[in-house]
């Protein structure tokens, strides 16, 4: 790629207003470019003290989109977690320019951390073009979001940090259709739920890296609910004792622009669980009921009293 076709667009960071979560998530997303193909980004603090799966997966994303025209936007990832990051240190990503064709560009992302990757992820991206067009549609009679109890609801009045994370520091809304399984199973075993989804406030307009933001940080945000489906299924929460869970893989499908400071439906189900892993999906529907996303997480789930 010739430098006249580098694109700086995705160095654009949006103004973030100081003190408010979703500022946080923006500012430490922003990763900062230390040579040609290489950056380098930092952690939010967590419960645990491991880096957030969501995180670096968005980081990578941005990453990989530094070195992409601007015209071209993702439209598929897929990444390994391979191991568990420090929140406490640094990581250092290693973009990969795999090839740039006429209408898409394809890069490898390294997220390293103490010479060891702790993420890879392949993306491509594409130049908007005409073509065939169609989109499945949500289940009817979703209640609106305005109906559903938020997490700020379920968890305002319980005194853990993993409560203070959801309700205080964390930068989106969530709201389970179904009820939540924070803290208790689910009354009904079932491998399926809807969740709606909302950024806590109205990211700033980055110019032509605006899309490139709002699909990383979509790609940030899933990865809080894609496994919880497996848990509704097994009637298991996130408090039960002993419980381990981890995502595996990664794969996204961008199929249109959307807004994550607008409700987005996630429609999740989990089709299989077997040998300490399952596998979650979703499909993300604007409030209109356009279909925008598709998902797919592979995770271990492991709890002490399994057969």
């Amino acid at each position: 790629m010739s430098e006249q076709d580098r694109t700086t667009a995705g160095t654009s960071t949006p103004p973030t207003p100081a003190g408010d979560p979703l500022g946080t998530v923006l500012d430490v997303l922003d990763v900062e470019e230390l040579d040609t193909d290489l950056f380098r980004g930092r952690s939010l603090p967590q419960p645990g003290g491991r880096v957030f799966g969501g995180q670096v997966l968005a980081q990578s994303l941005l990453a990989a989109a530094r070195t992409v025209a601007d015209a071209r936007l993702p439209h598929s990832l897929h990444g390994y977690f391979l191991r568990a990051g420090d929140a406490g240190k640094g990581i250092t990503f290693m973009v990969e320019r795999l090839r740039d064709g006429r209408s898409f560009s394809a890069r490898r992302v390294h997220a390293m951390q103490g010479g060891q990757p702790i993420l890879t992820l392949t993306a491509s991206f594409q130049e908007s073009q005409p073509g065939l067009e169609h989109t499945d549609s949500p289940p009817q009679a979703t209640p609106p979001p305005e109906s559903v109890p938020s997490a700020l609801d379920v968890l305002g009045s319980v005194s853990h940090p993993v409560a203070t994370f959801w309700t205080q520091t964390a930068a989106f809304d969530i709201r389970h259709v179904e009820e939540s399984i924070y803290l208790d199973a689910a009354a009904t075993s079932t491998s399926r739920q809807m969740v709606w989804m909302r950024a806590r406030g109205v990211v700033p307009d980055a110019g032509a890296a605006s899309e490139v933001w709002h699909r990383a940080l979509m790609a940030y945000a899933c990865d809080q609910v894609m496994l919880e489906p497996l848990l509704r299924r097994h009637g298991r929460s996130w408090a039960t004792p002993g419980l381990s869970i981890a995502s595996l893989d990664h794969a996204m499908w961008f199929h249109r622009p959307a807004r994550v400071d607008e409700w987005l439906l996630y429609v999740q189900y989990a089709p299989s669980a077997s040998g300490g892993r399952g596998l979650g999906s979703a499909r993300v529907y604007r409030q209109d009921g356009t279909l925008v996303a598709s998902i797919a997480q592979e995770g271990m789930l492991r709890v002490p009293d399994a057969d």
